[in-house]
């Protein structure tokens, strides 16, 4: 009875699990596969990056040619493609980019070079970031060989390192690749302490060798800087050269370096003693002059020091190195409490600065009050 009872039993569990096996799944609901549909859609949607032509060659330009190109770009994707940036790479500028492209249209990527700079095979880029999830960045490529019609010899420019006051010159030779007679036209300084003269080479010993068109005229060109209208500090101007050269009219020769002072002041703002008694170790500083000849330091010299500022007096001394000098000032021992301010006058041999003027302030303070003695008993 018990197994006839257990077998039933067992053959009931074993008939419900198949049933609920077999049993088909729910169906979906119509709201619930539209969902799913729009949330499908909506994923599928996106933008996609189509460069038309991502790399311009120009072949062969004149130098100094400034070249433009509008990169043409193509959303092919269904939504709006955003370009996030366009970087460009060294020896280029972007001018302007299309910030929004909307689906099936097309925008445009300005990119500029000028190629003033650059001789030779020359490759500049423009990286593009944009929304593409499948090229977020693409790359646009300027391609030329930069050819210079007129160009100088050793180079292009000249530099100078010098002291104020001094000239000096240095020469370069202009030549051309041009088949037409080479012309200078005219020449422009940017300032009136850069002199510039030139001449054509007629003798051809003189000739630069392996540059230019064989046959071509050359001309010689002396760069003149310095004189005492030159400003103290860096050199950065350009020789400007016109030509006959129908490739390229324009040639500028730079002119870079620096223009130093004949000698240094240290301090270079003045003297400040502070609230000083005459008797105090600050009450004595020292101002020195160096000169900045390297050549021949020994021609700077300091002949004399003047002060005006009362209570100030002044000493001088070579230094340990030649075109040295130092120049002792002290709060004079007689000095009146209260406010001190002046100046000290240092003459020099030099003849575009010779005479330096150097402020100076103190407080002299007073002499502390003498403790009266204790009366004795």
């Amino acid at each position: 009875m018990s197994k006839r009872l257990f077998a039933t039993t067992l053959a009931f569990l074993v008939t419900g699990s198949l049933a609920f096996a077999q049993a088909p799944a729910k169906p979906e609901t119509k709201a619930e596969a539209k969902t799913e549909t729009k949330a499908d859609a909506k994923a599928e949607k996106a933008p996609r990056l189509t460069i038309v032509e991502p790399v311009k060659d120009y072949g062969t330009v004149p130098k100094g040619d400034k070249l433009d190109w509008a990169f043409v770009v193509k959303n092919t994707g269904d939504a709006d493609l955003q370009i996030i940036s366009a970087k460009p790479g060294c020896g280029c500028t972007v001018a302007d980019f299309d910030k929004v492209v909307k689906p099936g249209e097309t925008g445009k990527v300005t990119a500029h070079v000028d190629t003033t700079a650059f001789a030779g095979p020359i490759a500049k880029t423009v990286t593009l970031e944009t929304n593409d999830p499948s090229t977020p960045t693409a790359q646009l490529t300027l391609h030329a060989i930069v050819k210079p019609y007129v160009e100088a010899y050793p180079a292009g420019f000249v530099r100078f390192n010098m002291l104020q006051g001094d000239t000096d010159s240095q020469s370069v030779t202009l030549y051309s690749e041009e088949d037409e007679p080479f012309q200078i036209v005219k020449v422009e300084s940017p300032v009136d302490w850069i002199k510039v003269d030139y001449k054509k080479i007629d003798d051809t010993t003189q000739l630069a060798q392996g540059v230019g068109k064989q046959g071509q005229t050359q001309y010689k060109f002396n760069l003149s800087v310095g004189g005492p209208d030159a400003k103290i500090g860096p050199i950065a101007e350009k020789v400007r050269i016109v030509t006959n050269s129908k490739h390229q009219p324009e040639y500028s020769v730079s002119v870079s370096g620096v223009i130093r002072p004949t000698y240094r002041v240290e301090p270079s703002n003045g003297v400040n003693f502070g609230e000083v008694a005459p008797s105090d170790t600050a009450a004595t500083r020292a101002v020195m002059l160096h000169s900045n000849n390297l050549k021949t330091p020994e021609v700077f010299m300091v002949t004399k020091a003047e002060s005006s500022t009362p209570f100030v007096t002044t000493a001088i001394k070579p230094g340990a190195n030649k075109g040295d000098y130092e120049v002792t000032l002290q709060i004079a021992k007689d000095a009146k409490p209260g406010d001190v301010d002046g100046t000290v006058k240092i003459f020099t041999s030099d003849k575009v600065n010779p005479v330096v003027t150097v402020p100076v302030k103190a407080t002299v303070k007073g002499a502390a009050a003498a403790v009266p003695a204790k009366a004795s008993k």
